[in-house]
């Protein structure tokens, strides 16, 4: 049963038209995704990215992350385990 996915209040990134199939990084497997998915998918890719680096570490930077993963845990399971856990 797929429920309606609504851009989360806190995503003030741009949403693409169209999904993509999007390959795991480091094990090879693939997810295909929405085009709300592929968004916060690049935003979480880019903000661990960037946090790793040390160029915006803050707080609030985290916590948009983490708000990233906490919305595909909710909002597409299978490919939060495939992409990224």
């Amino acid at each position: 049963m797929n429920k309606k996915q609504e851009k989360p209040e806190w995503f003030n990134g741009q949403v693409y038209e169209k999904g993509a199939e999007v390959t795991n990084r480091f094990g090879g497997e693939s997810c295909e995704l929405n085009a709300l998915e592929l968004s916060i998918y690049d935003y979480v890719i880019g903000a661990s990215d960037m946090i790793e680096l040390g160029i915006f570490n803050t707080p609030k930077h985290v916590q948009d992350l983490r708000k990233g993963l906490d919305w595909f845990k909710e909002n597409n399971a299978k490919a939060y385990m495939v992409l990224l856990d």
